[in-house]
């Protein structure tokens, strides 16, 4: 991953979506100390009031540009941020003629009076090359899943902290775990329309990539059922710590097994009460123990620890309990027995329905859409792809890697089929029905993370097929 660039700027250009570095030692503030994702405006309040005449941001980890500074117009490719974030340019600026009204017999443009030109109208970009823009989309492509993959392994590693601290300072461990949760929260809201963006294996700590997944898909569950963003912060809390029961099990009883004798599993089976005991220490409210403490439990009774019913478990715990049980299809402690995404969801719709809300199961459907990320895929003209990403809005036409041997498989750009309808999927595969070298090329992953990003669907930038 490319070492992330700073740079200094006035605070009074910050706005919410930028990522900046605090350094607070000469400035009275609550806010925490070092890299912090302005996600409100309150948020952004504290920073203009500090005292700090200039802070440091990353332009590749932020969502916006800074505000312009006075009588300037920023563009993005000065700024360095990915254009695909940029709204798009006014078409009237685009579409402005060469000359003026009358004087196009000889050919010459006619100078325009500049005091005539408003001074926030951006100039055209320069036409550039078919190479040009296509190492300008890989640039993109790869800065959007640089930011992601920074994000996601960031919030692991506060994760980690979490759990190591709950037992010792629970009420520090709360305090954390629900600034990160806000701060996903608040990004979320933020996006407009959300992608689910698949990961690389190297993204954050292993130990709790089952944890952020739940939060990660639970959140974004939660916001197509149209919870509130009160609603979602507690939906998200119970998702982070929903297993925290765990952390007073021994390691190689941390992961479900049918197989195990009974009295291993009555123990496994005891993380739910062992979370619930746990979370009452760590102060946190009624509806984020509702999930820790039922997020085994089935609509059809079938779960555990209580054996509760249908209406009988929480909202939250509907939702959470059935992206965990996907998340473990998918990422099983044992990844021999891991299932493909697209399987993981068949199974679920087909044979485990019975066990989950079906409003939930529903929505979850919709958005994760027949063909999840991870998914590998043959297409109609007999190509093989991975689903790197879908909107959560437009499921059904994911954005895809095709294998193309011409094109080394760094240099591959994302496709997007929304754009295409001519090319479809003919059939989801497994990763070991793949000829060797297109497994190579693809790379399918032996675990799945997921994050978000902002949806790039109808921005008009694809590559060709």
């Amino acid at each position: 991953m490319a070492e992330t660039t700073l740079e200094l700027i006035d605070v009074s250009r910050l706005r919410v979506g930028m990522y900046v570095q605090v350094d607070l030692h000469d400035a009275s503030c609550s806010l925490p100390t070092g890299g912090l994702l302005i996600t409100s405006d309150a948020q952004l309040a504290q920073l203009r009031a500090s005292g700090l005449k200039r802070v440091r941001y990353s332009p590749k980890q932020s969502q916006v540009p800074p505000l312009p500074e006075q009588g300037v117009v920023p563009t993005w490719s000065a700024l360095g941020v990915p254009r695909f974030d940029d709204p798009p340019p006014d078409p009237v600026a685009l579409d402005a003629p060469a000359a003026a009204e009358g004087d196009a017999g000889d050919g010459v443009a006619t100078p325009v009076d500049d005091a005539s030109a408003s001074p926030d109208t951006p100039a055209p970009e320069p036409v550039r090359s078919p190479a040009a823009q296509r190492r300008a989309l890989l640039a993109d492509q790869q800065a959007s899943l640089d930011r992601c993959e920074h994000q996601f392994s960031e919030a692991t590693r506060q994760l980690r902290g979490v759990l190591q601290n709950a037992k010792s300072n629970p009420g520090q461990a709360r305090e954390v775990a629900q600034a990160q949760v806000d701060a996903m929260v608040g990004q979320v809201a933020g996006m407009g329309e959300v992608a689910i963006r698949l990961l690389s294996e190297k993204a954050g700590q292993e130990t709790t990539f089952h944890a952020m997944n739940v939060s990660v898909l639970s959140i974004l569950l939660g916001r197509a059922l149209r919870f509130d963003d009160a609603r979602l912060a507690s939906l998200g809390m119970g998702a982070l710590l929903h297993d925290i029961g765990k952390l007073e099990l021994p390691d190689r009883l941390r992961w479900r097994d049918d197989h195990a004798p009974a009295v291993e599993r009555r123990l496994f089976q005891g993380h739910a009460a062992q979370g619930m005991t746990l979370g009452k220490k760590m102060g946190l409210p009624a509806e984020v123990l509702d999930v820790i403490a039922q997020h085994h439990e089935h609509a059809d009774g079938s779960g555990y620890p209580s054996g509760l019913k249908g209406e009988q478990i929480k909202p939250l715990a509907r939702v959470v309990g059935l992206v965990n049980q996907y998340d473990n299809l998918c990422n099983p402690g044992n990844p021999a027995q891991s299932l493909t995404p697209h399987d993981a969801l068949a199974l679920i719709f087909a044979r485990q329905r019975d066990a989950f809300d079906a409003t939930v199961l529903a929505a979850f459907i919709r958005m994760m859409g027949v063909y999840p990320p991870g998914s590998v895929l043959q297409l109609n003209d007999e190509r093989y792809a991975i689903v790197v990403s879908v909107n959560s809005e437009r499921p059904l036409k994911p954005r895809i890697l095709i294998h193309e041997p011409e094109v080394p498989s760094d240099e591959a750009l994302v496709f997007d089929l929304e754009q295409h309808p001519e090319l479809g999927i003919q059939r989801a595969i497994k990763p070991l029905q793949l000829p060797r070298a297109v497994f190579d090329y693809l790379s399918p992953r032996k675990r799945m993370c997921y994050f978000f990003e902002r949806s790039l669907s109808g921005g008009g930038r694809d590559a060709s097929p």
